[in-house]
């Protein structure tokens, strides 16, 4: 039987006023939970970055295992699904954060630079930090760390917020030398717009018109925002949506191919298949046994 993936919510217990917490990675990976395992696949409501300062291991993030050394850092956005690996020596830390603790402070420029590195359809989630700056991310941490844990008075909050936006920036900076598209770039708002109806959408439509009349523009100038963005036509984005949507209901539902396929927004199985099968090279339920 296919379990739906753990849901997990933004839970401060040292401080459940605050939309941050920092929790060391050792300490996840060995805590005893009552209703759930960290190995197990968990979707989230907040945002993550996970900075490894020591050992080695992996990380899987919506079905793509990523490794893991010192000087790596992973960002997850929420609403994405990942899963820690087991028999690991990994130390470092969790910094968990909800959307507003940090976007709405940000002027927009600085938010849009956030909503980019947190996402993973602009570049891969993994950031390995060049060696040269290591040791002032690994300070900064140390700062969080006693910032949060140590102090933890009246103005903590306002310090954990700056030190965070500067990490934000060192990481992008560090994405953007990796991922040429990753800029400030004309596009970019209307671009996240489309992403987001995209993700609420893709099962009741894949035709691009009817997400651009959603946004009140021509299909001509959708596919001009996703050809600078991604590279690709708006068809080709919108098929890439609907196939990581399909690929979390076929890992982690219940649900038969029939029912996935009608959840999916196909009216006859057949087509499902055939169009499962054109963007994954596999039938469904080979991709199904494959995770099992």
């Amino acid at each position: 039987m296919v379990e739906p993936p753990i849901q997990l919510s933004f839970n401060n217990r040292h401080n459940p006023q605050a939309g941050f917490d920092m929790v060391a990675l050792k300490k996840v990976l060995k805590r005893t939970y009552e209703n759930h395992s960290p190995y197990e696949i968990h979707r989230v409501d907040f945002f993550i970055i996970m900075y490894i300062a020591a050992g080695q291991g992996s990380h899987i993030i919506d079905f793509k295992e990523y490794t893991c050394t010192p000087g790596t850092v992973l960002t997850i956005r929420k609403d994405q699904i990942h899963q820690f690996q087991p028999n690991q020596d990994l130390e470092g830390y969790l910094l968990l954060f909800t959307n507003e603790f940090l976007i709405s402070y940000l002027e927009q420029l600085e938010a849009q630079k956030s909503l980019q590195l947190f996402n993973e359809l602009l570049g891969e989630p993994r950031v390995r930090l060049a060696p040269s700056i290591q040791p002032e991310v690994a300070a900064l941490m140390a700062r969080l760390h006693r910032e949060y844990f140590e102090v933890n008075d009246g103005y903590s909050l306002g310090i954990i917020r700056s030190e965070l936006h500067i990490l934000i920036a060192q990481l992008y900076r560090a994405k953007s030398q990796l991922y040429p598209l990753i800029q400030p770039r004309k596009y970019l708002e209307s671009f996240i717009r489309f992403q987001e109806l995209a993700e609420a959408h893709v099962k009741e439509t894949t035709r691009v018109q009817d997400y651009a009349e959603m946004m009140g523009v021509s299909t001509k100038t959708l596919n001009t925002i996703t050809r600078e963005m991604l590279n690709k036509s708006a068809k080709a984005f919108l098929d890439e949506i609907c196939i990581m949507q399909v690929k979390r209901l076929l890992i982690h539902t219940p649900l038969s191919i029939k029912e996935i396929a009608f959840a999916a927004g196909f009216d006859e199985p057949s087509n499902f298949y055939k169009y499962f099968r054109r963007h994954v090279a596999q039938t469904p339920e080979a991709f199904r046994l494959s995770f099992q």
